[in-house]
């Protein structure tokens, strides 16, 4: 009794300072894309972040994307450590930003985030964080002066990515910033788009298994918005469409082999090499060799390899971490060229990441993100 009453008083002192600081000020009124009115302080100073997986984003904008962060989830380390440590050697102040939970919604602390005293928490509509249905958090945060920004990368990426850039750019006071990498970004789209509204190609069937290896069996998928929204930009049909409610569910084996897709996609996990023969390696840091030689492994898995797509070589797989990325648009430009072979023979995503990562991100492109048995 006696320490849950010291708890909540700490939260209260928590909440009445971080409520003191952040009412000193107000400047620009924004709508974030939970449809929130945000009043954002005239000077943003102090962040948290729902996601570390947003660091990317921020890093967009900001020379040194650690410099306003006084918080951020656990997740990046955990499920990309390869990108993370890339963050880190570039911004070594990360390793010691504290972390608000790990890579759950459940292991977000509000006590810890209140007594960082941010300004502003930056969260995703869904995901590996507090999200836009959690009241408890949404109400304690805004009760003490925090104002909460959502923005998106997976749920609807390729209508989100644009919206979330620029409100982070209003965040940031990065305008500018944020509308050159919008530019380069519809740009990379409408070079899918456009030639497919002309050309209107017939759509390959496609099955996209999700995050290949990191259990046993067959056939997780994905089938609304994250990388399914990616295939059909990209001109093909999700065989699993049809069956599968909501945005990602399991298909059988069985309905696989009796509904043959024309191409197979699976997605790599992404967090290193593994002896598991079922885990498909790609990322940062992972060599072309390593790669390819882990999607020929998983493709050798009981009923996958029965699949015409896989034994007439048209099966591939691409880094899972695309689907929560604002460089997702590399990842339509890679489908578009596997189930488009001759229409998009001149399209270079390798060229466009590079190009990306160049003018956008304070390091190189590191590592292979995509790969094909053939």
């Amino acid at each position: 009794m006696r320490r849950s009453m010291v708890l909540c008083r700490s939260l209260f002192l928590a909440l009445c300072l971080v409520a003191i600081g952040n009412a000193a000020s107000r400047a620009a009124a924004i709508v974030d894309l939970a449809g929130r009115r945000v009043e954002l302080p005239a000077k943003v100073e102090r962040i948290v972040l729902g996601e570390g997986r947003f660091l990317p984003a921020l890093a967009i904008l900001e020379e040194d994307p650690a410099s306003r962060l006084v918080g951020m989830m656990g997740e990046f380390e955990l499920l990309d450590p390869g990108n993370y440590g890339n963050f880190v050697k570039a911004f070594p102040r990360l390793a010691n930003v504290p972390r608000i939970g790990r890579t759950s919604q459940d292991s977000f602390s509000l006590e810890q985030t209140l007594a960082l005293k941010p300004q502003v928490a930056i969260f995703g509509l869904h995901g590996h964080g507090p999200n836009s249905r959690s009241a408890e958090v949404i109400d304690t945060l805004q009760a003490a002066g925090v104002e909460i920004v959502f923005i998106d990368f997976r749920s609807d990426p390729l209508v989100n990515t644009p919206k979330s850039i620029a409100l982070l750019g209003q965040v940031l006071g990065r305008e500018a910033r944020a509308a050159e990498f919008i530019k380069a970004w519809q740009d990379a789209l409408g070079q899918v788009q456009d030639r497919l509204s002309t050309t209107r190609p017939e759509p390959p069937r496609v099955f996209l298994e999700s995050r290949v290896g990191l259990s046993e069996g067959c056939c997780e998928t994905m089938v609304h918005g994250m990388m399914a929204g990616l295939v059909d930009a990209a001109g093909g049909v999700n065989i699993a469409k049809e069956i599968i409610p909501g945005q990602a569910g399991t298909i059988s084996l069985e309905f696989l082999l009796t509904h043959q897709p024309d191409i197979y996609i699976g997605t790599a996990i992404g967090n290193g090499v593994r002896d598991d023969p079922e885990w498909v390696t790609l990322g940062a840091g992972i060599p072309a060799t390593v790669a390819q030689a882990s999607l020929a492994r998983s493709m050798q898995r009981v009923g996958i390899a029965e699949l015409s797509a896989v034994k007439d070589g048209r099966a591939h797989a691409i880094w899972h971490h695309f689907y929560n990325s604002p460089f997702n648009v590399v990842a339509v430009q890679v489908f578009a060229k596997w189930l488009h072979p001759e229409l998009f023979a001149d399209l270079d995503p390798e060229a466009l990441m590079q190009g990306l990562y160049r003018r956008f991100q304070p390091f190189a492109v590191d590592g292979v993100y995509w790969t094909s048995l053939r």
